[in-house]
């Protein structure tokens, strides 16, 4: 009797935070732990450059399409057994990337891989389950904040494991890592949503309730072109760091962290200061930070005075950004209609990583033999503008409708 009460109180009991931030963090290191062997892998599978580059566009691309419909299946059978079945389809899918024949059979399971992104999606959504807005936007900013950690030491792990052991190591560490996460959700994440009760097709008629929200689009737009530079830069420093400046893949996982650190921070500002300023005003300082480096980058390249050091330094500022624009744009996000936050969670981060996939998948085509950082710069500034464009329409709308 004890046996079955412990369960059932497991599996009724809201998630400890530190459950959160492995979920969330495994989603994140499966991103970029292996960047820096990009170069390697490309020799292993005698390919080019540009199509393993496509490990990290097809990624998103089907992260994305994914995102659209975990909401729905989330909200309905809730957030546990969601969660837990895409764990188990991850290790499965880590397994064939490890194993695969040729160039072509990892990128099938790279894009299989992604989904492992129910476990970013539904740990946002069961923070919005428990809190409200400002609230939420804070418990996310502390949640991504740990989260940060992962990708900011993941490339130079992944980086370092490659020079001693072979790109295989990142992947086997991520099949290890996502067993734990596994095992360590069965045991904690109780559910913390009440099923919706409604079919799937009922669910997805819901989505005109948000996709005719001027505030939700705003507030999707804003994270997804903040976050798009961010993913520029996955699919552009690689090429920066190893073709132009001659880096070694230990070297570059280092600095390739820069973003993540400024994430780390922006988070704990998120974390911090949300509950006081509000999330419209946290987007809005966190979009300018991210579109001031990477204008200050593209200065000092066009002037001629770049380095590796600049490059990666000011890319700092893009994570300093994205920490305090993605919380409080994702919080408001799913706070424009809170009955929808699991759909509206899984749509924002359609958005958000289907503009990423693109993006992605562009600066890998703008970067070539005798290039410059240039290009991808220019198209990370892009984005960062268009970011602060879709924050200023949400805090009009509010002011529109008496809200701010």
């Amino acid at each position: 009797m004890t046996q079955l009460q412990d369960e059932t109180s497991t599996r009724r009991s809201p998630p400890r935070i530190g459950t959160l931030i492995l979920l969330a963090g495994l989603s994140a290191l499966a991103m970029n732990i292996f960047l820096p062997s990009l170069p390697n892998m490309t020799l292993h599978f005698e390919t080019e450059y540009r199509l393993m580059q496509l490990s990290v566009a097809l990624y998103l691309a089907v992260n994305a399409l994914l995102q659209i419909v975990i909401g729905p299946i989330a909200d309905k059978a809730g957030r546990r057994p969601v969660i837990l079945w895409g764990l188990a389809l991850f290790l499965l899918a880590t397994l064939a990337c490890i194993y695969a024949p040729s160039a072509e059979a990892f990128l099938v399971a790279r894009m299989c891989q992604a989904v492992v992104v129910v476990a970013m999606v539904l740990s946002r959504a069961a923070v919005r389950d428990m809190y409200d807005q400002d609230q939420a936007a804070s418990m996310i900013g502390y949640v991504t904040m740990g989260m940060a950690v992962v990708p900011m030491i993941g490339p130079a792990i992944g980086g370092l494991l490659d020079e001693i052991f072979g790109w295989h190591a990142n992947f086997w560490l991520l099949f290890g890592l996502g067993a734990i996460t596994l095992a360590l959700t069965y045991v904690d994440f109780g559910e913390t949503a009440l099923k919706s009760g409604k079919t799937l097709i009922a669910q997805f008629r819901e989505y005109p309730e948000l996709l005719t929200s001027p505030r939700f689009w705003g507030y999707s737009l804003a994270s997804g072109m903040s976050s798009g530079a961010f993913f520029a830069y996955l699919g552009g420093a690689p090429f920066v760091g190893t073709e132009i400046y001659g880096m070694s893949p230990s070297v570059m996982g280092i600095y390739f962290g820069a973003p993540a650190l400024g994430y780390f921070l922006g988070n704990f500002l998120s974390g911090r200061y949300s509950m006081r300023f509000g999330v419209n005003r946290m987007v809005f300082w966190g979009c300018l930070l991210n579109a001031a480096g990477v204008g200050l980058s593209l200065l000092l390249t066009l002037s001629g005075l770049a380095s590796a050091l600049t490059f990666f330094g000011f890319m700092t500022f893009v994570g300093l950004g994205n920490g305090m624009a993605i919380p409080n744009a994702t919080a408001g996000a799913l706070s424009v209609r809170p009955h929808l936050a699991g759909t509206a969670s899984g749509l924002s981060g359609a958005i958000m990583l289907g503009g990423g996939a693109a993006l992605s998948a562009l600066a890998g085509m703008l970067l070539g033999p005798g290039s410059t950082e240039a290009p991808l710069l220019a198209l990370m500034l892009g984005t960062a503008i268009l970011a602060i464009g879709s924050i200023m329409v949400v805090i009009r709308r509010e002011r529109q409708l008496g809200l701010g």
